[in-house]
């Protein structure tokens, strides 16, 4: 919200606001094919004016939404392209998905790179970990000559399913701090609910979408591809360790965080925040590029001109991605700031639903309003924290209502979602494809969760 500016429209007519922008952004993407970084800012400009957002404040709240996101997003995916582009360059992806075929066979290699990723985000932050499995993912499509999506869904929905259901990822350590839930059992009933919500809305979903949209293009992020043989490719075991490091660095870091929620450790300790610091994704993606550069590259013979080369030309692919995600947060920031999302909240509270559904259902709610996961389940859980607390559940139910929150947090993905974009450009997908792709999975990985949160309400 804006200081000393209060919303004075109902929930109707903000709703309205909102469909209707969605509706001018579906309309000026999709049919008159504008661009969608323009398309964005001038519909986020378009309904701060419709909100009645004060005109001076307009700028600062487009602007300070679009940096916010790009202070989350643009560091993530520039060092993670460089990263996938020296494992690319080097033959490093090339000679991990010959492996992984090698070991799983041509028919199991979607499921090797879904299990691959689930492993690879219970600590890595869904965009992290999708940028950095993006070479290999692309590897195998172009190695086996598959559609594209049947490789790069079930490890992007993997990577999605860890980020919303599972500790130590901060929208469940939140939500289980304003329940007073168990977190040891989050984290376990989390994955009991997590793997099986993969497996139909990530695996079997992918299927679904190759034969759907069976476009084989693997230029994606990385540019075209380089079909030639490569000298001196590095091991199996170099590539793996490379694509590891990020990984063991940032659980490092939300390890420590699931020690400091459970009280293990002081968050004031110098050591501790040292080693967040280092585990912060940012920092992790960066000493992983820079040990990077040297096993990928001068290891084998590259020389430091050669390797500045290789990584600036990773830079270019990525700005439309960069700068799209960013207005796609400006979007959602400007619905934020409406007040649209606390109008829909405060007008579900008194509707006397059982609080399980009541969760789930601002939270999905909140989510199709605003876009951000994070604001949906944070909200969701202020909001629902009091009934739980006095509803006298049982320690397995708390759960099971924190995980519901979680399912709800995480509905149908659409434009004012940055993901929505950063998902649809990574894979190399239009918006129309992108709708019909992500956001149906979004929505049944948020309905599968919920159904394994209300089966685990109702036997614990």
């Amino acid at each position: 919200m804006i200081d000393g500016w209060t919303q004075t429209m109902g929930a109707l007519p903000l709703l309205g606001i909102a469909a209707g922008a969605i509706a001018l952004i579906l309309l000026l993407v999709i049919v008159f094919k504008l661009h969608a970084f323009l398309t964005l800012i001038l519909v986020s400009l378009l309904t701060a004016f419709a909100t009645g957002i004060p005109a001076g404040q307009i700028v600062t709240v487009l602007t300070s939404s679009f940096g916010n996101t790009l202070g989350s997003v643009a560091l993530l995916v520039g060092l993670g392209a460089m990263l996938g582009k020296l494992v690319e360059y080097s033959g490093g992806a090339q000679a991990l998905a010959d492996k992984l075929i090698q070991l799983f066979g041509e028919a199991r290699a979607p499921l090797a790179l879904g299990v691959t990723s689930l492993l690879m985000g219970f600590p890595m932050f869904f965009d992290a970990g999708l940028v950095v499995m993006l070479p290999v993912i692309f590897a195998v499509a172009a190695r086996l000559g598959g559609p594209v999506l049947r490789y790069a869904i079930p490890a992007a929905v993997a990577f999605s399913v860890m980020h919303v259901f599972v500790p130590p990822h901060p929208g469940p350590v939140t939500a289980t701090e304003l329940y007073g839930a168990n977190l040891g059992l989050v984290l376990a009933l989390g994955l009991l609910v997590a793997i099986p919500t993969w497996y139909v809305s990530g695996y079997l979903w992918g299927k679904v979408c190759a034969r759907q949209f069976p476009f084989t293009d693997t230029d994606g992020l990385f540019g075209t591809l380089d079909d030639g043989e490569v000298k001196n490719p590095p091991k199996v075991s170099t590539v793996v360790l490379v694509l590891l490091l990020p990984m063991l660095l940032i659980f490092m870091n939300t390890g420590l965080d699931f020690l400091r929620a459970s009280g293990a450790v002081s968050k004031d300790a110098t050591w501790f925040n040292v080693a967040r610091a280092v585990g912060s994704s940012p920092v992790a993606l960066l000493i992983s590029v820079l040990v990077a550069l040297w096993l990928l590259g001068s290891a084998r013979g590259e020389n430091g001109t050669a390797l500045e080369k290789i990584v600036d030309s990773s830079l270019g692919p990525i700005c439309s991605v960069v700068l799209i995600t960013g207005a796609g947060g400006m979007f959602g920031g400007v619905l934020r700031a409406s007040g649209i999302g606390q109008a829909l909240s405060d007008s579900l509270k008194g509707i006397g639903l059982p609080v399980i559904v009541a969760a789930w259902l601002i939270a999905a709610i909140m989510r199709v309003a605003q876009g951000s996961a994070t604001v949906a389940l944070v909200t969701a859980a202020g909001l629902m924290a009091p009934a739980v607390a006095a509803g006298g559940y049982s320690s397995g139910q708390v759960v099971a209502i924190t995980l519901a929150t979680a399912a709800g947090s995480v509905f149908a993905s659409h434009v004012n979602d940055s993901g929505f974009w950063l998902v649809g450009r990574l894979f190399g997908m239009d918006v129309s494809t992108t709708l019909r792709t992500w956001t149906v999975q979004q929505t049944l990985e948020s309905l599968l969760g919920f159904a394994g949160s209300l089966l685990l309400f109702a036997v614990l």
